[in-house]
């Protein structure tokens, strides 16, 4: 059977091919603990109790017909208001769109900016952005970060390659690696593009920032989140930027996203997921827009589901950091947002018990499974080598006592190789 061309040379998400078999591994009874899909489990982080409340309400209401294809009124006002609110960004109602989570509303904005051989420019590792220029047909422009700065990406990387382009697509914080951009590195990046779009003629397509801020209200400690308007509002006809509940409020499952910016893009997203029919569903939308208003709920929820999601990181971060003490080849990243640890597995070339070289972290993926009963997922699954030796640690599936049960089984299956 012949297929497009498209369809014939898409990937498929490896992160999700782990997370199944690992789901699969579990439901057979085996004990592994589960840092792969960036999801929660609800029995250890549910949704907040008022939100479900008002969820329930909503159908016994009977919110069961289609929504407006921009989302609901009520929710796109009550959005608003919270952007204002809490970061200052002012942006009319309707300039918001509401879809089914944030990733229709990545792909809408793909499709509504980059024609097929447009370049896209993004920083690796970061999540999907490869495939959604698959989808769209652009030139994806993949631009090395560094360990040294966080995996996030600075002015100098990105430099070289915005001449031309038409999206550049940021995210902080960032999947997959929990860091965030500093206001230094913003805002020199920021400046890039207002240069950029002032050297373009007024026939030229402009260069647009996709930004994806879907963790922003899990940031820990002193952690600020800085975003490319209120840095410099100049950048406000080129940014998109992408949003939600999905992870702020542990409700992945509850598919409500939203994303807002220049009224002409905005509406023809709206068109576009119009016909996809990518709306999240009415009820949904509904209790969303009643609960978002509940500032001290908020508030109350946010404290205590941020405070539990950095005990878990900072669990991990320092059971590999006294791994290293004692000379393990292992590192990791201070946690600064989402519920991501960036992880530093530095073993590939040994051998394993069953005699196995470990040529790549997908090796090693394999051999922590079945050997540490730990499931991680590779960098390589977000666009760097399969041999780099960086692994991401999701911790919204896993209990802070399986997470700590799981450290001295990593450190006795690094022991096991030679």
């Amino acid at each position: 059977m012949q297929v497009s061309t498209m369809a014939a040379g898409l990937i498929g998400s490896e992160i999700i091919k782990i997370g199944n078999e690992v789901n699969d591994m579990i439901r057979k009874g085996e004990q592994i603990c589960n840092l792969t899909i960036g999801d929660f489990d609800p029995g250890i982080f549910p949704i907040p109790a008022e939100l479900e409340a008002e969820i329930t309400q909503a159908y016994q209401a009977g919110n069961t017909n289609y929504p407006p294809a921009n989302g609901m009124l009520e929710l796109r006002q009550s959005a608003a208001r919270f952007l204002e609110q809490r970061l200052g960004l002012q942006y009319s109602p309707n300039d918001l769109l509401v879809a089914g989570g944030s990733r229709p509303l990545i792909y809408a904005t793909y499709l509504a900016l980059v024609d097929p051989g447009d370049r896209v420019v993004f920083p690796v590792p970061s999540w999907n952005n490869n495939h959604y220029c698959h989808l769209s047909g652009a030139a994806p422009v993949m631009v090395e970060t560094r360990p040294e700065n966080n995996f996030m990406p600075t002015a100098a990387d990105v430099a070289p390659h915005l001449a031309g382009a038409t999206l550049l697509a940021l995210c902080s914080p960032l999947n997959p690696t929990g860091t965030v951009f500093s206001k230094h590195d913003l805002e020199e990046i920021c400046d890039l593009v207002l240069a950029e779009n002032q050297r373009r003629g007024p026939d030229d397509k402009p260069l647009y920032i996709l930004y994806d801020q879907i963790y922003w209200l899990l940031t820990f400690g002193d952690t600020e989140h800085h975003d490319p308007v209120n840095l410099r509002p100049a950048l406000r006809d080129y940014v998109i930027y992408i949003d939600g509940i999905s992870k702020s409020l542990a409700a992945t499952g509850i598919r409500v996203g939203y994303a807002f910016g220049p009224a002409p893009v905005i509406d023809k997203m709206k068109a576009i997921l119009g016909h996809v029919g990518a709306w999240a569903p009415k009820a949904e939308q509904v209790a969303v827009g009643n609960y978002l208003p509940q500032q001290q709920t908020v508030d109350a929820f946010m404290d205590q589901f941020r405070q539990r999601i950095q005990q878990s990181l900072v669990a991990l971060y320092t059971g590999l950091k006294d791994l290293q003490q004692q000379g393990y080849p292992v590192d990791a990243i201070v946690p600064m947002g989402a519920i991501y640890l960036t992880a530093k597995l530095d073993v590939l070339g040994k051998t394993t018990p069953a005699g196995q070289v470990l040529a790549t972290t997908k090796d090693l993926t394999s051999y922590l499974i079945s050997d540490a009963r730990l499931a991680l997922v590779p960098f390589s699954a977000f666009g760097t080598s399969d041999t780099a030796p960086w692994f991401r640690m999701s911790v919204g599936g896993a209990s802070l006592a399986s997470i700590e049960a799981a450290l001295p089984r990593l450190k006795a299956a690094l022991d096991a190789l030679r």
